[in-house]
């Protein structure tokens, strides 16, 4: 599970298809919310500082 910005959305499913050997599904943290869960305010992948916009999982 991957929470990411835009820049870094194709790099997250790269990531994800050589761990998984699946297809993501990709949610947008826009527009979606969770009731026991608070994705992290930033993206996750390397030096970046975006906001994290999408969940890769």
């Amino acid at each position: 599970m991957y929470c990411v910005c835009k820049e870094h959305v194709e790099l997250a499913i790269d990531k994800f298809v050589d761990e998984y050997e699946d297809a993501p599904d990709i949610v947008d943290l826009m527009k979606t919310k969770f009731t026991e869960w608070e994705a992290p305010a930033t993206c996750e992948l390397g030096q970046c500082d975006h906001i994290a916009e999408y969940l890769v999982v």
